[in-house]
């Protein structure tokens, strides 16, 4: 198996990581009676800055056992271009104010790009999935 290089890997692991923990605040903040505007709007641009870095430095992983489309790029690659679409579309929706466009594109965006990703990046039979299950289940 073709591993990518560590330091790329653990840069994406920690823009993923954060986008992750980050997204439920920002929809945690305009959920409900009591609205946190200056957190969401805070938690949003934080959000946006580690979903750009995690989908650039995507770009550069490539190999692993995944099938190859092109150059070494991986069918979760197709994610990337989805992804800035969706932050764009988010972004566009929210400075031209609408708000329901707005909420529709950024949670697409996070169970898209942070959650269905996650879950194919962590398959037994991918990088990452090795390195988690393998260290787990002591393989």
């Amino acid at each position: 198996m073709t591993q990518p290089p560590n330091t790329i890997v653990a840069i994406h692991i920690t823009f993923a990581l954060l986008a992750v923990v980050i997204g439920p605040f920002a929809i945690w903040a305009r959920a409900g009676f009591v609205q946190r505007v200056r957190l969401h709007r805070a938690c949003g641009y934080a959000w946006l800055t580690v979903m750009a870095g995690a989908a650039t430095s995507a770009l550069f992983i490539k190999g692993g056992t995944a099938p190859q489309l092109f150059a070494g790029f991986s069918v979760i690659h197709l994610l990337v271009p989805v992804t800035f679409a969706g932050m764009a579309s988010g972004l566009y929706f929210m400075l031209t104010g609408q708000i329901k466009g707005h909420k529709r594109a950024m949670t697409m965006t996070y169970l898209g790009a942070c959650v269905t990703a996650g879950v194919f990046t962590l398959l037994p039979n991918r990088y990452l999935g090795q390195l988690l299950w393998g260290q787990l289940l002591g393989s």
